[in-house]
């Protein structure tokens, strides 16, 4: 029996605590049948937390966070929250945990499963088999950088600035992270930037070439701008491996290759900071989706999502990458029997709920474990 692995709950606002059951479930099914024992510990964040604290992430739940293996959230906010003081939204308490954490890398797998090709908007042929990760830098450029803020000029006119700060480190930890992840599958990393037009952005080229050639000389490294990744992510997709980019651009490419896969019901995402003397990594994961405040409580929501994010803490986490396996090898066979949640719903296939989802998934785990 494997020594257990310490997990922080947070299922958040919206749909997050329905999803988050489903993992619950998948959870107990794991340790009955696969010998593994987790330590779980639930709270709060978001606007959940701002109703009962007044801040949208306590003290005490990022104590639990820094002592935690890995943390699992859920969604945060809704349109409940939306006229409270910007610095306490439930969007800070996300924020905050990446901050604190410093989970300075976010991992956006774009994987279109065979069973969903038709649901994309761009052809089959250019989808099916896609399966794409992007390397998302979290803490540092525009989103961060200073100075930043709205002034007021002398002729009552006022000027938005924004920052696009990169330092050498905090590039090459990202781009160590996604040499990682390449040599894992087929050693090909593109670096996305705009060094034809940006500063940061020759930085950002020199730094990632220089982590290839003095760190991982033996795998293949492309550089492109980002308008063109964009672009070349919609014509021809399945001619990327894994992405790294800033800030910026990660936000931007992340959800286009998102929408590829024909719902963002059903992307996970990690974000992982550095690797201490022992190989262990801070890490929360969550679903891509928001809190769809507008399903929340009826079990319509699709936790899949939710379920693939547990995965990746299986993998990157906890180092079960069988485990990882199993899950998601039993959301393929779902998908392929053809449950649907309303989402991803096409004619011909069978409506399910939250947990008739979770239902099946479950029965797909035992069949997969005869």
């Amino acid at each position: 029996m494997s020594s257990n692995k310490s997990l922080l709950i947070l299922p958040g606002d919206g749909i997050g605590a329905e999803a988050m059951a489903q993992v619950r479930r998948i959870i107990d099914w794991l340790e009955r049948n696969r010998s593994l024992r987790f330590d779980l510990d639930e709270d709060l964040v978001g606007g959940c937390s701002i109703d009962a604290h007044g801040v949208p992430i306590t003290d005490a739940v990022m104590d639990k966070a820094f002592n935690a293996d890995a943390v699992l959230l859920g969604a945060v906010g809704g349109p409940k929250w939306d006229n409270i003081d910007f610095s306490i939204k439930p969007e800070r308490g996300l924020l905050r945990l990446r901050k604190d954490l410093e989970l300075f890398a976010n991992l956006r797998p774009a994987v279109c499963f065979e069973a969903l090709a038709d649901a994309s908007s761009l052809k089959r042929e250019v989808v099916a088999g896609l399966d794409i990760m992007i390397v998302r830098e979290l803490t540092g450029g525009v989103y961060f950088g200073e100075p930043r803020g709205i002034t007021t000029l002398p002729d009552g006119t006022r000027r938005g600035v924004n920052t696009q700060v990169y330092e050498t480190e905090e590039i090459r930890r990202v781009v160590r992270v996604a040499f990682d992840i390449a040599k894992a599958r087929t050693g090909r990393l593109t670096s996305s930037e705009k060094a034809n037009v940006m500063e940061s952005g020759i930085l950002w080229r020199e730094e990632a070439q220089w982590v290839h050639d003095n760190e991982y000389p033996d795998l293949s490294i492309q550089h492109m701008y980002a308008d063109n990744c964009a672009m070349q992510l919609v014509r021809n997709p399945k001619q990327f491996d894994v992405i790294v980019t800033d800030n910026l651009f990660g936000d931007v490419l992340s959800d286009i290759a998102a929408m590829l896969t024909g719902s963002l019901g059903m992307l996970p995402s990690a974000s992982l900071g550095a690797a201490d003397a022992e190989g262990k990594r801070r890490a929360m994961y969550e679903p891509v989706h928001g809190s769809a405040p507008d399903i929340a409580g009826q079990n319509l929501a699709n936790p899949i999502a939710t379920i693939l994010s547990f995965a990746m803490a299986l993998r990157y986490s906890f180092d079960l990458g069988e485990d990882a396996d199993l899950v998601e090898g039993a959301v393929q066979d779902v998908l392929a029997a053809g449950y649907r949640t309303g989402d991803i719903m096409q004619p011909g296939m069978t409506k399910t709920s939250t947990t008739g989802m979770g239902d099946a998934i479950l029965a797909a785990l035992d069949k997969r474990q005869g």
